[in-house]
């Protein structure tokens, strides 16, 4: 499949199915370098374009997939501005992410009711019960920012109003020394 760097939208239409394949997410510096060549896939119960509003509607068990990115949710609404998609909306009781920053890295996972992707900033905005697991650290906020390009995460601010910022730090599990022989 070619790339698609301008993130422009191609609709395939066909016996009342719709596939949008759109490029929801670009690579990044911490992101696999295959992600941004990958098409993004979206799988849910169904599909609905407005040509009028310029958006594309998905509901019900919402599945999209671009390489080792994946999002789930109940909905996902796509903005598009002269073609681009410019805002990426998703909801649900929980919606989920998860993302594979380099082979071999643990993933970055999180959840909220409500999900913002701006693809043009590389960003994702979780808002409201939001939750980005790094490694074995967590991060709980109303609000929470994640720059997929340098996986750095902003978590309060803005939204939260007030409200405190939860965060886990893990400390590194301390190797055992090797058992000692008798010396016989």
């Amino acid at each position: 499949m070619k790339q698609n760097k301008n993130l422009r939208c191609r609709m395939l239409r066909g016996s009342g199915c719709c596939l949008l394949l759109l490029a929801l997410y670009s690579a990044g510096a911490y992101a696999l370098e295959s992600d941004g060549d990958q098409p993004i896939i979206i799988d849910s119960n169904t599909a609905t374009y407005d040509d009028v509003k310029a958006t594309s509607t998905y509901t019900g068990n919402v599945i999209s997939i671009q390489g080792s990115i994946r999002v789930n949710s109940d909905k996902l609404v796509v903005y598009f501005i002269d073609g681009e998609a410019d805002k990426m909306v998703f909801t649900g009781n929980l919606a989920k992410f998860k993302q594979t920053p380099n082979e071999g890295d643990q993933d970055i996972t999180g959840e909220a009711l409500t999900g913002e992707y701006y693809p043009k900033k590389n960003l994702l905005i979780l808002i409201d019960k939001a939750t980005v697991w790094q490694g074995s650290g967590a991060y709980s906020s109303d609000f929470i920012e994640y720059d997929l390009k340098t996986s750095l995460v902003k978590a309060g601010e803005k939204e939260s109003a007030g409200k405190r910022v939860h965060v886990v730090l893990q400390p590194k599990a301390k190797e055992q020394p090797a058992a000692k022989g008798d010396g016989k």
